[in-house]
This record gives structure tokens, C-alpha cells and sequence, in this order.
């Protein structure tokens, strides 16, 4: 678990985040992100002082976008309204945007037209947070940083700032029973509101999400080494200009210019979501407070699909950055579409599978080999011969089933 800055929460005289209607039983708890730890009662840890508090926020600042699992988890705890009303935006698809300025729509789901909901981070946050004050028995503390754990004696030891630069920071040392470590790994435009705007560029990318002050997000995925090699402003603008020539005047070459060199890269990494928190809880449910059968069980399901989603994750960065330019994308979206109108319960294309089903990742994955399996056969036959294949060959258990199974 690598040091940062923390909050914790007491539940009476608990350093934990559990079911609030459960036993008390000493839980710890590191989330620097709540977005990432909601749980049971509703965490949130910040690095500096009450986020509530700031007009701006350091930090990533990449939107986040809502899926049929996040809801579901915002649902057990009565927020999935305020969200998808007050704070999201529904995002029908996406909006690729080519070299030479046009532009074209992939649809997320043409058959039933369900979308997503891009939400900023810090209104999920702070929503998140007031949440977690309504319960009496929750205190937030500001301000600490972990700096070393000792997971098996189930020992957290802070350093609390006093807000003075020349101060030393005071040490705090809690302990509990059980330390959850939640802390994941690590402009206005005249655009559609209403998608997911992408430049692919093969090798790299830029994506811009919608805020609710009609103000865009804009975020540019690229190795590492590409972005060093924009280390001045004309570099930066004939970069820009060669690769996104529609953005540059949107955005403004001196917000541009401002923006990018007032940050610093980062790694792409892999973080834990609401869905996560749900499962946890629903073992709670069935287990109670037997914390060494409900951590074994989370394990052994999660572990698995972890795995999963980080390959699905990997696949779904080089389909934006690179796939959707391509026409076998096309054909194939156009031969999935086909397929879910002929057999929508055993025919569920990987997005809609991933984004408004609550099937294990594992099975999404097990399910996009199949169907990979599928259009291979298609090149080499033709479509009454498929449609028999289909049948004979689809997994033993409908996917109906599996879309429930979580």
C-alpha cells in the first residue's frame, strides 16, 4: 500500500467504513478517492483540506463516466437519481473526429438506446461526502497523510498537518481489526453535448467529456516519450495543429499552451470501482460479520474478473485510440448490431455487455473469444450457415443468465 494523503472515519469507536446497520468491529479503511470507496457507508478521504471548500481542485482532472454497474451500486445507497438528474450528462455514443475535421457518431446501443453519464469528479465527490456526514456515527478527518501500515497487527500510522508550512506534522497512530486499502492504483467548445468526443490517432489519442457549466474536459492519452518531445510552445501548437486542427481553435492556442505545460503526465492505471463495494456488501449480507469467510469469498470472485477488466480495458484504449478508423470496426459493429436484433439474449455485444449488464467481466471476456470465434466463420460462410452455427455453438449457459449473475 503506498504512502498518500488520507482521511479515516470512525464508526463509534471504530476506525472503519462498514455497514452502518451491521456490529461494530474495528475496519480500517485507506481511500484517498472516494469515488473509488463509497462502500457501505460512504467514505471519503482527501488529500488536503474539504474539497467542498475550494472552487477548483488539484488533481486528475479526467471526467468520469457512469455505467449500469456504478448505478446499481449508487442505487443500494439512494443516489442514483441525484447523479443521473442533477449531476450527469447522458452520453449517446461516441463522436470520432478525423484528421481532416469531420466527423462521425458510433452509437453505444442503436437498439434500445441506452447511454452513459459522464459526472465531474468532484461533484461525485462532494455529493459523496455530504452523504457520508449524515450518518451520526461517521467522523471525516482532513489532512492525514499514511505513512506506514502494518497490515498484519491491522496498525495505521498518520502524519496530521497543522496547516503551517513551518510546523512539524503531528503523529497519529489507529488501529483495527481490518484495513481495506481503496485507494485504486494511482474550455468551453461548440461540440455536441450529448457523446464521447474522440481523436483517434492510432498510436495515440485525445478525448473530451461534457460538464454540466458547458465547459469541456479534455484529456490526451500518448506514450510518454511523445509527450517530453512537447517541451516548447511551437512544438506543442504544431503538434496540435497537424493532429487536432478542429480542437486548436475551440480551445484557444494560448489556453492551449497555458494548460499543457501547467501539468505533467502520468501513468495510466487500473482502479477500483463502485461495483467492487457492492459485491463486497452483498457478501456482508449473506455472511455478516464473519470477515475471514467474506474476504476469502471477495478474493476468489474478484481476482478473476480483476484480471479481466484490465484486459478489456487495455482492448477498449487501443479500440478509441486506433480500431474505430478502421473499416473492419465498422463492419463488425454493423454484423454485432445484426446479431442483437436476431438474438438479443445470446448475442450481446462486448460494450453493452461490459457497459449496461452486471455480467462478470470474466464473462464478458469468455463471451467477446466466442464471438470472435463467430465473425471468423462469417468471412467463410454465409449467413443461414452462421445463424445454424449460433445455435450449435453458443455457450451452454444463455446469456441471459449471465447478464444476472453479479
Amino acid at each position: 500500500m503506498p504512502p498518500g494523503f488520507v482521511g479515516w472515519t470512525f464508526l463509534g469507536p471504530i476506525l472503519a467504513v462498514a455497514d452502518i446497520t451491521a456490529s461494530y468491529y474495528p475496519f480500517g479503511l485507506y481511500a484517498p478517492e472516494i469515488v473509488y470507496c463509497y462502500s457501505n457507508a460512504l467514505y471519503h478521504a482527501s488529500k488536503e483540506a474539504d474539497i467542498r471548500l475550494s472552487e477548483h481542485v488539484k488533481g486528475r482532472t479526467i471526467n468520469l463516466t457512469m455505467s449500469s454497474r456504478a448505478r446499481a451500486a449508487l442505487r443500494k445507497v439512494g443516489l442514483e437519481e441525484v447523479f443521473v438528474n442533477q449531476h450527469g450528462i447522458p452520453l449517446e455514443g461516441r463522436m470520432i473526429h478525423g484528421v481532416n475535421s469531420t466527423r462521425r457518431i458510433i452509437q453505444y446501443d442503436p437498439r434500445s438506446k441506452q447511454c452513459i453519464y459522464s459526472v465531474c469528479r468532484k461533484y461525485l465527490n462532494e455529493v459523496l461526502l455530504t452523504a457520508t456526514e449524515k450518518y451520526k456515527n461517521v467522523t471525516i478527518h482532513f489532512n492525514h497523510r499514511l505513512v506506514s501500515a502494518d497490515l498484519e497487527r491491522g496498525k495505521l500510522n498518520f502524519q496530521r498537518s497543522t496547516g503551517h508550512g513551518t510546523s512539524q506534522p503531528e503523529v497519529v497512530s489507529k488501529a483495527s481489526d481490518l484495513v481495506v486499502g481503496a485507494d485504486g492504483a494511482f474550455s468551453t467548445f461548440a461540440m455536441e453535448q450529448n457523446y464521447l468526443h474522440i481523436w483517434p490517432r492510432g498510436t495515440f489519442m485525445m478525448i473530451a467529456l461534457p460538464n454540466q457549466d458547458r465547459t469541456w474536459t479534455v484529456t490526451l492519452f500518448m506514450p510518454l516519450k511523445q509527450f517530453r518531445d512537447l517541451d516548447t510552445e511551437s512544438a506543442l501548437l504544431c503538434f496540435f495543429g497537424v493532429h487536432f486542427p478542429d480542437a486548436v481553435p475551440l480551445i484557444g492556442e494560448g489556453k492551449l499552451v497555458a494548460d499543457f505545460f501547467a501539468g505533467r503526465p502520468s501513468s495510466l492505471v487500473s482502479i477500483k470501482g463502485f461495483e467492487d463495494c457492492l459485491i463486497l456488501d452483498q457478501l456482508m449480507d449473506i455472511h455478516g460479520d464473519d470477515f475471514s469467510v467474506v474476504l476469502r469469498e471477495f478474493s476468489q470472485i474478484r481476482n478473476e474478473d480483476a484480471e479481466a477488466i484490465c484486459d478489456l480495458a487495455m482492448y477498449n484504449y487501443i479500440e478509441m485510440r486506433d480500431l474505430v478508423n478502421r473499416r473492419s470496426y465498422f463492419i463488425r459493429k454493423k454484423l454485432d448490431e445484426l446479431l442483437f436484433q436476431l438474438f438479443p439474449n445470446l448475442w450481446v455485444p462486448l460494450y453493452l455487455s461490459v457497459t449496461f449488464t452486471n455480467m462478470s467481466y470474466r464473462s464478458c471476456q469468455a463471451n467477446k473469444h466466442w464471438q470472435d470465434q463467430v465473425r471468423r466463420v462469417v468471412v467463410c460462410t454465409d449467413l443461414w450457415n452462421t445463424l445454424y452455427m449460433l445455435q450449435s455453438s453458443a455457450p451452454k449457459r444463455p446469456l441471459s443468465a449471465a447478464m444476472n449473475e453479479t
